[in-house]
């Protein structure tokens, strides 16, 4: 698959599946004759996760630490797991805290709901 593709598949921008392969969070991607990157699907399945773990705020530092770890063998996979473990923790803050500023929100709301339906209710009794 040609970049075009993956970028639209994946929705990501071809310049950062360059920027990805150059700083070596994807594996050297494989070229065809005409010197164009050719994606295998394994490739699209670890854009994937890197794009996960990013969207999930993982920072391009840990990400290229866990890389390094993989191509370094299995002897490497407490470790990698504990930096997927810090990363969830990391997300399930965040999480709890868009879930309290929802929650503000929500009564924010109401009691908005309430003073609008109030202050309607004195303009009827106007007419």
């Amino acid at each position: 698959m040609k970049i075009a593709e993956v970028s639209k598949l994946l929705d990501i921008s071809a310049d950062t599946l360059r920027y990805y392969e150059r700083i070596g969070l994807i594996p050297k991607i494989h070229r065809d004759k005409s010197g164009n990157r050719d994606y295998t699907e394994l490739n699209c399945k670890w854009i994937k996760f890197i794009k996960c773990m990013r969207n999930a705020g993982m920072p391009i530092e840990i990400l290229i630490e866990y890389v390094t770890l993989l191509q370094e063998g299995e002897h490497t996979a407490g470790v990698r797991k504990e930096l997927l473990l810090e990363q969830r923790e990391h997300l399930q803050d965040k999480i709890d805290e868009l879930q309290q500023m929802l929650s503000y929100l929500n009564g924010k709301i109401d009691k908005y709901d309430e003073v609008i339906m109030k202050t309607e209710k004195e303009l009827r009794n106007e007419y």
